[in-house]
C-alpha cells in the first residue's frame, strides 16, 4: 500500500505552520516600493547619449558621466508605476501592453480550443502512444527551445507553450513545474548560450564595435554543456515526481491542478475525431507560423496577436461554433489568463520608478568604476557578476547590451581581455538572472500561466543556479587566460 505524505503547509506546529507567502503581485508591489526608496539614498546621474545608427538607439558615452538633480519617487510615483509599465517606451524595449495584448488573445485562443475537446482527445492520445517513454519529451523540448533561445532570444513568445505543455506533462504523471522548467530553463540556456541570438549577441556586439562571430565558440561549447545539465536536472526531479506525486514541490495543489489542467474527462472517453484533428493542426501550425514570422520574418507582439487572432477564427468556423460559444469561449479564455497580462505591467513598473528615479546610469557608473585597473581573470569574472546585478535591474537583454557594453567593452582592453569575452559575460550573466527574476514578464508570466508559485520555483532552481553559476566562472576564467 501507497503511503501518501502530508503537504507542507498541512503539517501542524511550528513557528512557521501558518505562514503563506505573498503572492507574486505582492512581491512586485514590494519590489517597486524598495526601488523607489533607492531613489532618495542613490544620487541621480546621467551619461551623455549619442545615436548608433547600427542598432538604431541612443548609446550611453564612456566618460561623461555627471550627476544631476534627483527626481525621488514617492508614494504617488509607486501607484503609478504598474500602469505606467504598460504604456511605457524607453530605448531599450516595448511597453509591456503589447505583451498583456498578445497574453489575453492567446487566452482567447486557448480557450476556443480547449473548448471543442481537441486538445484533451490529442493529449490523451498523446500519452497512450508514449506509454513508458514519456519523459524522452523532456530533452526533445528542451532542444527545440534551446534552438529558440540561441538563434533569436525566444522569450515572450514562449509564454503560450506553457499552456500547451502542463496538460500534456501532468497527463504524463509529472507536474506543473516539469513543463515550466521545460520551456523557461530550455529557452534561457539558449539564451545564456546565444550565437546567433540578434536581441543580444548581435546588439551587444554592434554596441561593442566587433563583429558578432567573434567568440562564437566559446558560447556554442557553453550552450551545448549547459544544457545537458539543465536537461539532467530536469529529469532527474521528473523521475522523482512520476515515482512518488508527493515529491512534487505543488503537490499541495494536485487536485486543483488536475482539474484546472486536466479537466474531469475521463481517460479514454474523448474520440479524435477528424475535426479535432484538424484544429489540433491548426492549433499546432499557429505555433510554428509565429517561430517563422519572429525568426525570418520580423514580426513582434502585434502581428503575432493578429494572427492568433485568425487562428481563433478558423478554429470557430471548423468547429461550427455558434457566435454566442464563440464569444463565450473566447472572453472565458482571456480571463483565465488576465491575472498573467496584470503582472506583465506591474512587472515593468520596477524598471519605470528605477529610469524616473535617474538612478540606472548611477549604478552603471559604480559598475564602470569597479572594473577599471583589474588583471583580467579578476576583471572578467567581475563583469559577470555586475552583469548579473544589472540584469536584476534590467531584464530586457537588448536593453542591458545597449546600456552597458558601451561602456564596459572598451575597459576590457586595458585589462588585455578581448571584447567578445565581455559579451559573453554580458549574456551568460543575464541568461542566468532571467531564470529567476520577477522583473521579467517571462519568469512571472509563465510561472503564472503554470501555477507554480514564484518562491517554490525559486527553492527548486536555486541549485542550478549555483552549478550554472559555477560553470560560467570556469569557462569565463579559462578564456581569460588563453
Amino acid at each position: 500500500m501507497t503511503t501518501q505524505t502530508v503537504p507542507t503547509q498541512e503539517k501542524k506546529g511550528g513557528l512557521f505552520a501558518n505562514f503563506k507567502f505573498p503572492s507574486a503581485y505582492t512581491i512586485l508591489f514590494i519590489l517597486i516600493a524598495l526601488v523607489a526608496l533607492l531613489t532618495w539614498i542613490v544620487p541621480a546621474g546621467q551619461y551623455d547619449r549619442q545615436m548608433n545608427e547600427d542598432l538604431g538607439r541612443e548609446v550611453p558615452v564612456t566618460g561623461t558621466y555627471q550627476a544631476v538633480e534627483g527626481n525621488p519617487q514617492g508614494v504617488i510615483d509607486v501607484l503609478l508605476a504598474p500602469i505606467d509599465g504598460f504604456y511605457d517606451h524607453n530605448s531599450y524595449e516595448a511597453a509591456a501592453i503589447d505583451v498583456s495584448l498578445f497574453i489575453l488573445i492567446i487566452g482567447g485562443f486557448l480557450g476556443l480550443v480547449t473548448k471543442t475537446g481537441a486538445i484533451d482527445a490529442g493529449i490523451e492520445r498523446v500519452t497512450h502512444r508514449l506509454q513508458g517513454r514519456e519523459e524522452m519529451m523532456i530533452p526533445i523540448l528542451m532542444a527545440l527551445f534551446a534552438a529558440g533561445g540561441t538563434v533569436y532570444g525566444m522569450a515572450e513568445e514562449s509564454l503560450p507553450f506553457y499552456t500547451l505543455l502542463v496538460p500534456v506533462m501532468m497527463a504524463a504523471r509529472f507536474d506543473p513545474l516539469v513543463a515550466a522548467a521545460t520551456v523557461l530553463l530550455g529557452a534561457g540556456i539558449g539564451v545564456l548560450g546565444s550565437t546567433i541570438n540578434p536581441f543580444a549577441t548581435v546588439i551587444a556586439a554592434n554596441a561593442s564595435g566587433i563583429p558578432f562571430t567573434d567568440g562564437i565558440m566559446l558560447r556554442a561549447i557553453m550552450l551545448v554543456i549547459g544544457y545537458g545539465i539543465c536537461v539532467a536536472y530536469v529529469m532527474r526531479y521528473a523521475r522523482m515526481v512520476r515515482e512518488d506525486q508527493s515529491k512534487s514541490i505543488v503537490y499541495d495543489k494536485y487536485e486543483e491542478n488536475k482539474a484546472h489542467f486536466l479537466g474531469n474527462q475521463d481517460v479514454g472517453s474523448l474520440e479524435f475525431t477528424t475535426t479535432r484533428k484538424v484544429i489540433l493542426a491548426i492549433f499546432g501550425g499557429s505555433f510554428g507560423v509565429m517561430i517563422y514570422g519572429v525568426s525570418v520574418a520580423g514580426w513582434w507582439m502585434a502581428e503575432i496577436s493578429a494572427m492568433f487572432l485568425a487562428a481563433t477564427i478558423l478554429v470557430g468556423l471548423v468547429a461550427r461554433m455558434s457566435e454566442e460559444d464563440f464569444t463565450n469561449s473566447f472572453i472565458d479564455g482571456a480571463r483565465d489568463l488576465l491575472g498573467v497580462a496584470l503582472i506583465i505591467g506591474i512587472a515593468r513598473g520596477i524598471v519605470v520608478v528605477m529610469d524616473r528615479g535617474m538612478i540606472t546610469d548611477t549604478i552603471l557608473f559604480s559598475a564602470e568604476q569597479m572594473v577599471t585597473g583589474l588583471s583580467s581573470v579578476v576583471f572578467i569574472n567581475v563583469m559577470f557578476f555586475l552583469e548579473i546585478l544589472l540584469s536584476f535591474l534590467v531584464p530586457s537583454t537588448s536593453g542591458l547590451a545597449v546600456l552597458t557594453m558601451p561602456i564596459m567593452a572598451p575597459l576590457a582592453d586595458f585589462a588585455g581581455v578581448g571584447r567578445e569575452l565581455v559579451i559573453t559575460a554580458y549574456q551568460s550573466a543575464s541568461g542566468l538572472v532571467n531564470l529567476i527574476t520577477p522583473t521579467s514578464a517571462v519568469v512571472m508570466g509563465g510561472l503564472a500561466i503554470a501555477r507554480v508559485p514564484y518562491v517554490r520555483w525559486v527553492k527548486w532552481v536555486a541549485p542550478l543556479l549555483a552549478i550554472l553559476t559555477l560553470f560560467c566562472i570556469v569557462c569565463l576564467s579559462i578564456a581569460a587566460l588563453i
